[in-house]
């Protein structure tokens, strides 16, 4: 249907009047954007020279998020024009390229753009890859994505298996310094390096410092208790008696792998024994039991039970007398049981509950009651960490163990804070020895390298080729860590920060910047962590915006926390698994986490970051050829 010429003129005349306005709103934007980074001219100024570029585009960025962007783009794609989602890589040049477009529309005269420190998309994709590979070593032939593998301690005696790793897909090993010793690091590091060597495939060493982790001290030992039981089929029928493994006192129980207990007693009444005896006692509870001697191994004996026993020090074992024998032998043949291994006590918490978390290094006991069951005192764990106490305050948040028990602090004290539960199973939950604390409402204000970290730099420096600094919070710790680094001599590593508290990713943008002054850098989002201390519903928004902003900086990020995890554990994946594995492909590095199947992990994770490279680009979908 044709319309008149005046309507068409009319309609015309209003396109323009929009790409006008539009065209207006974008060249403001464009001063936001320039005035931005003339503003950071100090903080550019001490960026690293390769990196200059980068800050600069990452501060076009922060200035473009600060608004919501979101009906200038519906505007652009009305105007069949770029909505610079994909600007991150290249802001100001995607932003001055639009303009150019509708000032041509307009039959403007296109002023020339801003030259300064802007990116076509090209070089800012190239600035990424460069950091990357700058960072990471080159890529390998078939993918693009690199994959990190944590070395299990395991891997100081097995060589073929970090050979295997390394041949199924391995590019960067990580070494968890919050583990083992320099000179397991080093047996570690000797491997990686004569497995690369025979097959010929690279692997760059990132040794992880441990920073200031906060965790759960050590636990009050309760008494030396064993317990056995038979084993029984689902409606309760023996099918096997427990194994007992009898052994001399100050011995160390040679079949204690095999055995469902281990009873220490003296030497020369074992020798009494010969297969075929019977042993009776009266249990912890007062539970008449016998045990049945059924062969000598080694200077032992096994003996079997068919009923649950529960057993202490100082219990009598008595070989049963034959008939007619004097009561001489029959004291002869009563032995008591020695020590027994003490096992740290329980404490179990429920909502409600309170517990006293405490300066002082003392073992944590379960709450203390009356012989009524009235509380006399509450249960009580220690924070090797000091700062916290200082720190925290009154309605802050607490989490324990990865979130699975979590309370609000109630009272603050120099020596100790109290904490109500609100936050654990029905049937309540254990609190043990060396788990973490989270505490994703305080400021925390302490030290990003502890002495144990600044201890081990050198080896780290004489080692490594990337050092991956945990628990950052500010810029200031990143700053320390570089100040070492300098003085060992240490430019040629990498630095990769961890992002993992809430106050990390909140700081991104600062730490960001400090980052950008070292040569060769990145970031590990660890996704676990921040699950926790920013609650799990805000995770995928939390990755999406960690992965943009790195990438305004041009900033390699590691995907990183339970990647394919029960694979690694247990031999088979779960369906979200996978699929978080394949949305991984959007970084430029994943890690895979130890466990006995880690092998077949790495097969499944090259496998599939071969394949999704084909259909995704960070945030662009690749068109390639589909096979119906």
């Amino acid at each position: 249907m044709n319309l008149p010429r005046q309507t068409r003129r009319a309609a015309g005349q209003e396109k323009l009047k929009a790409y006008a306005a539009l065209l207006q709103e974008l060249e403001a934007l464009q001063q936001e954007l320039i005035s931005a980074e003339n503003g950071s001219a100090e903080i550019l100024s001490a960026i690293d020279a390769r990196h200059k570029a980068s800050a600069a585009n990452l501060i076009h960025y922060l200035a473009l998020r600060r608004r919501d962007v979101r009906p200038l783009q519906k505007k652009l794609a009305a105007a069949g024009l770029s909505s610079m989602g994909r600007a991150e890589a290249h802001v100001l040049s995607n932003l001055n390229a639009i303009i150019v477009l509708l000032q041509h529309a307009l039959r403007k005269r296109a002023q020339e753009a801003p030259m300064d420190l802007t990116l076509p998309p090209v070089s800012g994709a190239g600035l990424l890859e460069s950091n990357t590979n700058n960072l990471l070593g080159a890529p390998p032939a078939n993918r693009r994505v690199r994959i990190m593998v944590t070395l299990p301690t395991e891997a100081v005696s097995n060589y073929p298996l970090i050979k295997e790793m390394l041949l199924a897909g391995m590019d960067c090993a990580r070494i968890n310094c919050a583990h083992d010793n320099e000179a397991i690091w080093s047996r570690m590091i000797a491997h990686i390096k004569q497995a690369a060597r025979e097959t010929g495939r690279p692997c760059q060493i990132l040794m992880d410092l441990a920073g200031p982790k906060l965790r759960t001290g050590e636990i009050a030992l309760g008494p030396g208790v064993i317990k056995w039981r038979p084993h029984r089929d689902v409606y309760g029928n023996l099918t096997a008696p427990a194994r007992i493994w009898l052994h001399p006192e100050n011995s160390s129980p040679a079949f204690s792998v095999q055995a469902d207990a281990c009873l220490p007693v003296k030497r020369d009444w074992l020798q009494q024994l010969k297969p075929g005896d019977k042993v009776e006692f009266a249990d912890a509870r007062g539970a008449s039991r016998t045990l049945r001697i059924v062969e000598q191994a080694g200077d032992g004996y096994w003996a079997e039970c068919n009923k649950t026993a529960y057993l202490k020090p100082g219990i009598q074992l008595s070989i049963v007398a034959k008939k007619g024998s004097s009561k001489k032998l029959q004291a002869v043949r009563a032995c008591e049981i020695g020590a027994l291994p003490r096992i740290p006590e329980v404490i179990r918490l429920q909502r409600g509950d309170h517990l006293l978390l405490t300066r002082e290094l003392n073992p944590g006991r379960p709450a203390q009651l009356d012989a009524d069951g009235h509380l006399l005192y509450p249960a009580s764990i220690a924070c090797p960490i000091p700062e916290i106490f200082s720190c925290a305050q009154p309605g802050e948040r607490v989490l324990f163990d990865d979130g699975r028990i979590g309370g609000v602090i109630r009272r603050v004290n120099t020596d100790h804070l109290l904490i109500e539960i609100i936050q654990a199973s029905d049937a309540g939950e254990k609190l043990l020895a060396d788990k973490g604390i989270n505490l994703p409402d305080t400021r925390l204000e302490m030290a990003g390298l502890t002495a144990r970290d600044v201890g081990h730099l050198a080896f780290v420096v004489k080692h490594a080729d990337i050092v991956g600094l945990s628990f950052v919070h500010y810029p200031a710790d990143i700053a320390l860590l570089q100040s070492h680094l300098t003085q060992l001599g240490g430019q040629h590593l990498g630095i990769v920060i961890k992002i993992e508290t809430r106050t990390a990713f909140e700081q991104l943008p600062g730490l960001l910047l400090m980052l950008l002054r070292w040569p060769s850098v990145g970031v590990m989002s660890a996704r676990g962590d921040l699950a926790v201390e920013c609650g799990y519903e805000r995770l995928a928004e939390i990755q999406e915006e960690i992965l943009w902003l790195s990438e305004a900086a041009h900033v390699p990020v590691i995907w990183a926390t339970q990647v394919l995890e029960t694979l690694a554990k247990r031999g088979n994946p779960s369906r979200a698994e996978v699929t978080d594995a394949a949305m991984s492909e959007r970084a430029e590095c994943v890690m895979l986490n130890k466990g006995p199947h880690i092998i077949r992990a790495i097969e499944m994770l090259d496998n599939i970051l071969q394949r999704m490279q084909a259909h995704q680009q960070k945030k662009s979908a690749l068109l390639r050829q589909l096979h119906w």
